[in-house]
């Protein structure tokens, strides 16, 4: 359960998100775009065990700056760590500080290379922009977002084993950890080799899952094209 719902606040925060803003940058803003590229690719340079001590510091319940800021305003900062569901939503956001600006730049890079007199064409008929990101960009673009979607969720469930290892250790009560950790932990802390190899081989399954459809829908997409 701990692994469906790391994957779906990863493809909302690492997928949904950046899709959105991407769109919003290449069809309504459209200026500046190398800017926006450098600025939400910065957090991909630092380690996640800098980001993890980041964010630790800064929502520590007690002397953490956020924490201050609320007390100021007369609002008590929840103790995150000892609540399972708000540790894998810290977590997940200190995972989609360190993938956002990639996921960006690969969906912003998608946008670009559709071509342009489709959408020159579009502009000269008067469609409407939202008909034209449903109607033609989306689909269009269906190559690249799926390889994003993919990527998210592999990339996603390996990168929170980090913050976990540093902040949670899978606490309270296991309630942070997912598969990933959970055969780690199995494995090299309490020895239950068994349950870690069992726990490893549905990973590999749902890996392998979703492998299956990165061929169907991205690989044999571009076999068309050839």
């Amino acid at each position: 359960m701990n692994t469906i719902i790391y994957i779906v606040f990863l493809i909302i925060l690492n997928f949904l998100i950046p899709y959105f803003i991407s769109l919003i940058v290449k069809f309504f803003i459209n200026k500046m775009q190398k800017t926006y590229k450098i600025l939400f690719f910065i957090p991909s340079l630092f380690s996640l065990v800098v980001g993890a001590m980041i964010f630790t510091w800064m929502l520590n319940p007690v002397s953490g700056p956020i924490a201050f800021i609320l007390k100021n305003i007369g609002i008590s900062m929840p103790n995150w760590s000892n609540s399972g569901i708000l540790a894998i939503t810290v977590i997940c956001f200190i995972t989609n500080w360190k993938v956002f600006g990639y996921n960006f730049i690969l969906l912003l890079t998608g946008l670009g290379s559709i071509p342009q007199n489709i959408i020159d064409a579009a502009k000269i008929d008067r469609i409407p922009k939202w008909r034209l990101i449903f109607n033609v960009v989306l689909p269009m673009n269906r190559g690249i977002s799926v390889y994003v979607l993919i990527l998210t969720i592999v990339q996603g469930l390996q990168y929170v084993f980090t913050p976990i290892n540093v902040i949670t250790t899978g606490g309270p009560y296991y309630g942070s950890s997912n598969m990933i950790y959970q055969t780690y932990l199995n494995a090299f802390v309490l020895y239950k080799t068994g349950t870690s190899s069992a726990l490893a081989i549905v990973t590999f399954i749902i890996f392998l899952i979703l492998l299956f459809i990165e061929i169907r829908f991205v690989e044999g997409r571009s076999d068309k094209y050839v």
